[in-house]
């Protein structure tokens, strides 16, 4: 539920530190649950995104940091649970996983950084496209191994 690749339609950048599972009155959902605090971890990310003029349909770039490699499938399960509605059309950011030995406090599961784009004053948020539909625009791709990867056969 990635992409490899995404581009940014013009605009600001928006930068979203690592957002954890903890909600805005201090409480950590889920304690030793990865998909609940994978799900509030998402909803921060929603909030700050918003907050700054942008939104989850904007984002162009995820970073996620699990403690535990045994909690990748429920972090995978939390995103089949939210990615429909935050990307309707199914493009999803490109997203990459790190397991790292713990984070700031024990008991937090996952973190997650976002960017995304801010549409210029005046213009409608556009939806980043995936590297793939940017170059089967412009004819950039080749045809890769057995799989055709532009518009084009060959």
């Amino acid at each position: 539920m990635y992409s490899h690749g995404v581009v940014a339609p013009g605009g600001e950048i928006v930068v979203v530190a690592g957002q954890v599972g903890i909600d805005r009155a201090g409480r950590l959902h889920g304690p030793g649950d990865v998909v609940a605090q994978t799900k509030q971890t998402f909803e921060n990310i929603r909030a700050v995104l918003e907050a700054a003029g942008s939104g989850m349909a904007q984002v162009v770039r995820l970073q996620t940091f699990l403690t535990h490699a045994a909690d990748i499938e429920g972090f995978m399960r939390a995103r089949r649970e939210v990615f429909p509605r935050y990307f309707p059309d199914g493009v999803y950011p490109p997203n990459t996983l790190l397991v790292v030995s713990r984070l700031v406090q024990p008991e937090l599961l996952v973190e997650v950084e976002a960017m995304a784009v801010k549409p210029a004053a005046g213009r409608e948020a556009p939806r980043p496209s995936t590297a793939r539909k940017a170059a089967k625009r412009t004819g950039a791709m080749k045809r890769t191994g057995r799989r055709q990867t532009s518009r084009r056969r060959r």
